[in-house]
């Protein structure tokens, strides 16, 4: 039996951290983005996966456009009403240059930490303090801000919030050792589907790639075979699954709500780790907070 790890207590608490979100969400409603706003959601690794389902969600609840970027490849030659910037710690680089050079553009930061320079330098903030980390592996302040956001568009959150506990209680045994696993997704899943690639890769080193399902065929299911995994988020295409199975790789789907299904993906990610002797809370070559010096920018 492996040591407890940050990351085990901070996976746990999501179902309590998302009802939290959802009972405080109303409050942050006048510094969220008004309906018909043009904004762009920035962040970096697992924030802009995050950013990148937000995205999609407010676009189709009708609150207007919404981009989501990598904070470093933000294109200056677009107007925006808007600009929300996820980071958890408030101290990534990239956050900070962004926030410095958009002017006059309104700036929300979203923030684990209340005295960061990401909250002081914007013009408005939101801190879910009760979802910050230790653990350099992000879990519950990534699923937490996309939970307070999806509050924010309206939605209701009871049934993904009873899910949350379900993926806690989901079996991992048969995921356990695969040589290879593609996470797959639709619509705003597709940025979950990044994220569950990420986590695996970071916490267990293991070979992961991701992809919109429909684009799969184009190419990625040439790496399918026996011995491999293709998860995926939420409801698989219709034929995908069959297509998949020939191949001799195992489809994984959870009756989850997609996000509470990110949750069976951080517990199997940190599984594997410690399967393998790792330390998931310390992943190799990573920090909790990307800084970078004027070098290495």
């Amino acid at each position: 039996m492996s040591a407890p790890r940050f990351v085990h207590a901070e996976i746990a608490s999501q179902p309590t951290t998302w009802a939290r979100a959802a009972e405080i969400a109303p409050s942050f409603a006048p510094l969220l983005p008004k309906r018909s706003q043009k904004v762009a959601v920035v962040g970096c690794g697992t924030s802009w996966f995050i950013a990148q389902s937000y995205a999609i969600l407010r676009e189709r609840a009708g609150h207007g456009v919404t981009d989501a970027f990598a904070a470093s490849e933000f294109p200056g030659t677009r107007d925006y009403d808007m600009i929300v910037a996820l980071t958890r710690s408030g101290t990534t680089s990239e956050i900070l240059d962004l926030i410095a050079t958009v002017g006059e553009v309104p700036t929300l930061v979203i923030s684990g930490v209340a005295d960061s320079p990401a909250v002081r330098a914007a013009a408005s903030a939101i801190v879910l303090d009760f979802a910050d980390e230790c653990s350099v592996v992000q879990t519950r302040f990534a699923t937490t801000t996309l939970m307070l956001l999806r509050c924010s568009l309206g939605e209701d959150v009871t049934h993904a919030i009873g899910d949350a506990a379900r993926a806690l209680e989901a079996p991992l045994d048969d995921l356990m050792g695969a040589e290879q696993i593609t996470f797959i997704g639709t619509g705003w899943s597709v940025g979950l589907a990044a994220e569950a690639a990420l986590k695996a890769r970071e916490a267990a080193q293991l070979w992961t790639e991701s992809y919109p399902a429909m684009d799969y065929r184009h190419g990625p299911i040439s790496i399918a075979q026996p011995g491999r995994l293709v998860w995926s988020f939420g409801a698989t295409p219709a034929g995908l699954a069959e297509d998949i199975a020939a191949t001799g790789s195992r489809v994984i789907e959870h009756d989850l709500d997609p996000l509470a299904a990110l949750i069976v993906a951080q517990r199997y990610a940190v599984a594997e780790a410690e399967a393998r002797g790792l330390n998931p809370d310390q992943p190799r070559s990573l920090t909790r907070s990307v800084i970078l010096t004027p070098e290495t920018a």
